[in-house]
């Protein structure tokens, strides 16, 4: 038997690019957010102290780029100590596979993710009948079979801390996937999405390309349970962030996040949820 790490047999480059694609944004003196393509990795850990941690792997055949920002940033031949993954969908796992055998890191995910994680589930189908633009009608080409990390990737800890980043506890937020995750900072009010909310539209492909700016719920073709969805981000408002950055579009903070999510929390089924879709209902 094959005791390889290995990505579903529809795993392939999708060509979806962004003007925001190859920027990184310092959000924080230990907050750096980088697009590749549409979606955003983080990397948190002060490059002074040169400890960090990477916060989901790109996009499919993006591992070069990734490990050319964190040398970058942390200089070479200092890896990152962990990647934590907010959920496994294959915009968030694209390079993970050889990122971890560059490095020879472990990987952490909610409990609940580990199905799609290890070879054992695939994520349900996108939904191209969902109410959205060109992205949405795109989405049955994205991977969906699991990726098999094997042992590499491990449970987060059940206390809601995270391993190496001490001051960051998770946060289960499920709707977009069921062990979804988002990492939240007390002494700051530092949030790390994930896909629990996103700051563009993420199925209208112009919007997507221009990344203009606009707080939406999950995207729309890869959630299936927006009850959940719905929680998860009354959740997250509750927490008062001061200072977000999601896994798709530009951060946000300050007024205009704390006006915005009210926004979402309190229109959710106006802003968010789909009007129609095989998940809606």
């Amino acid at each position: 038997m094959d005791k390889e790490m290995n990505y579903g047999s529809d795993y392939k480059y999708i060509p979806a690019t962004s003007i925001q694609s190859g920027r990184g944004i310092e959000v924080l003196s230990d907050l750096f957010s980088y697009t590749i393509q549409i979606v955003n990795i983080h990397l948190i850990g002060d490059p002074k102290t040169k400890e960090f941690v990477l916060v989901d792997a790109g996009m499919p055949y993006s591992a070069e780029e990734i490990v050319s920002v964190i040398e970058n940033r942390f200089g070479t031949d200092n890896p990152p100590k962990a990647i934590i993954l907010t959920h496994g969908h294959f915009d968030h796992v694209g390079a993970i596979i050889e990122l971890v055998e560059h490095w020879n890191i472990p990987v952490y995910a909610h409990e609940l993710e580990m199905p799609f994680l290890t070879g054992k589930k695939s994520y349900p189908e996108p939904d191209p009948t969902v109410e959205g633009g060109m992205v949405a009608k795109l989405s049955p080409l994205f991977p969906n079979e699991p990726i098999n990390l094997r042992n590499n990737v491990k449970p987060l800890p059940s206390d809601g801390s995270v391993p190496h980043i001490p001051e960051f506890k998770w946060i289960h937020t499920p709707g977009h996937t069921p062990g979804h995750i988002s990492l939240f900072r007390e002494k700051d009010r530092a949030l790390i999405v994930g896909d629990a909310f996103v700051t563009v539209k993420q199925e209208y492909l112009y919007k997507v390309i221009t990344q203009e700016q606009e707080i939406s719920g999950p995207p729309r073709y890869l959630t299936t349970d927006w009850k959940a969805a719905k929680e998860s981000v009354s959740r997250l408002a509750a927490l008062k962030p001061t200072v977000a950055v999601t896994g798709h579009g530009l951060p946000m903070a300050g007024e205009v996040l704390t006006e915005n999510l009210a926004k979402l929390v309190k229109n959710f089924d106006d802003i968010a949820k789909p009007d129609f879709g095989k998940y809606v209902n």
